[in-house]
């Protein structure tokens, strides 16, 4: 019954795709994306599906899974350059982002029904789908397994505060995961969760967390000799004091973090700011750059990154900025180069702890060698917990929690080099989660080939 009404849902949804497909924003743009995803994958298939290649579907939400599915895609595309790789995505902040995979397709998951399932199916006729941590979807799973594709998970997760718990969620999702041919868990609880949802246990197996391996190569790809320009520009522009970069960041968090750091400079603390947006769109931007004049004490300097990037740029882009050569606030107006930025950081604030959301990746950071301190919400991050019980992290719940840690840790260079190595330590012990994620996906199509 539950199916039933799952797939009624998605007949009722279908036909208010196009009017709100016209709407703005990231809502706009995943319904765009999403209802032409299906014909976007036939016409690939139609002029670039090789039939003699086994395909292989990755399949990651948004950037976080997708970055867990990007050091299983990199290894697999090395060691089977034969086969084709197509990975999809459900959100619009991935959307720039997997276009430089090295996948043979990237595009849009299509809409959960059997119709539009069933199309990109037909077409892609992949040996495997393997989805990246959570993002199960029941139709695309029936559909699948109606067609003998072998179906797993990589870096599969359950967090103690998960929606997939809850009774209808489980009642729903009980048969795409009872459908799973091979998980991979990042832990034992992870796997536990996983059994408790449908998974049968004996096809589970603790395989790690791929984001480990992604971040470090991230961060070993940054040449020491020819950084990205980002990195370069904010080295260029340092001055000795310790640099807070502050990632993904939303209003309730930057509501916080402004104060606290006004009144740890206050209490003698020097550091430079570098402040990420979520999203940065004009409207936040302008109201972020309203908060620091107000927040921050009198005479602070501020400019975006983009003008960083103008050499001779007398006028930044934004009105109000004040371009210094090096600007105490440097405000990230581009997307997807945070990762890019955490290396020169001598702490680091990860946004999503004070929003309703929760907790963005600390592992970036952290795979840097910088330590990092985010809000309250981080119980549903597994990743928060360990770097918390290593030393390599703190939490603070309010504004003078934040700037007794900020206070602390920018004053105090040897207690902030200690939780920098406690940091990166965390993460080195976290490899090794994507080598044995391709032995899975592999051990997947060749058995699915042998059934042939």
């Amino acid at each position: 019954m539950i199916a039933f009404l799952y797939r009624l849902a998605w007949s009722a949804a279908r036909p208010l795709a196009a009017p709100l497909s016209a709407t703005g924003g990231k809502l706009g743009r995943a319904i765009r994306g999403r209802r032409a995803a299906a014909a976007a994958l036939a016409t690939w298939a139609s002029r670039g599906r090789r039939p003699d290649a086994p395909l292989v579907w990755l399949h990651g939400a948004s950037v976080g899974e997708g970055r867990q599915a990007e050091a299983v895609l990199r290894r697999l595309r090395a060691a089977r350059p034969d086969w084709q790789i197509a990975y999809t995505f459900s959100s619009p902040s991935a959307e720039r982002w997997a276009a430089g995979l090295p996948a043979d397709v990237a595009a849009y998951l299509p809409f959960d029904t059997a119709r539009e399932t069933g199309v990109a199916l037909d077409a892609l006729r992949p040996a495997a789908l393997v989805f990246s941590a959570t993002d199960v979807w029941p139709e695309l799973v029936r559909q699948a397994a109606r067609r003998h594709v072998a179906l797993g998970v990589v870096s599969a997760t359950l967090a103690p505060t998960s929606s997939r718990r809850g009774q209808l969620a489980r009642r729903l999702l009980q048969p795409a995961y009872a459908a799973l041919d091979r998980v991979g868990a990042i832990d034992a609880a992870d796997a536990a969760g996983l059994a408790a949802l449908g998974v049968a246990p004996g096809r589970i197996v603790v395989t790690g967390d791929t984001r480990h391996d992604a971040a470090l190569a991230r961060v070993a790809a940054l040449a020491p000799d020819a950084p990205p320009p980002h990195l370069r520009a904010l080295r260029a522009a340092a001055d000795g004091r310790p640099l807070l970069v502050a990632g993904s960041t939303w209003p309730s968090d930057e509501r916080v973090l402004l104060p606290a750091l006004a009144a740890a400079r206050a209490r003698g603390a020097r550091c430079r700011l570098v402040i990420a947006p979520h999203e940065p769109t004009p409207g936040h931007l302008a109201a972020l750059e309203g908060a620091i004049r107000r927040d921050l004490e009198p005479g602070i300097t501020a400019v975006r990154l983009s003008a960083l990037l103008l050499p001779g740029t007398v006028h930044p882009p934004a009105a109000g900025n004040v371009p210094s050569g090096i600007g105490d606030v440097v405000v990230v107006d581009t997307v997807g180069v945070l990762g890019e930025l955490y290396p020169a950081a001598s702490l680091a604030y990860v946004g999503g702890g004070f929003h309703g959301k929760g907790l963005h990746s600390v592992i970036e950071p952290a795979a840097a060698g910088v330590p990092v301190v985010f809000g309250p919400r981080w119980h549903g991050s597994r990743d928060a917990r360990l770097l918390l019980d290593a030393g390599g992290a703190a939490a603070a719940a309010d504004v003078a929690g934040l700037t007794a840690v900020l206070t602390r840790w920018l004053n105090d260079e040897t207690a902030r080099a200690s939780a920098a190595l406690a940091a990166r330590a965390v993460v080195e012990r976290g490899q090794g989660a994507a080598d044995r994620s391709v032995e899975l996906v592999t051990e997947l199509v060749e058995r699915r080939l042998a059934l042939t």
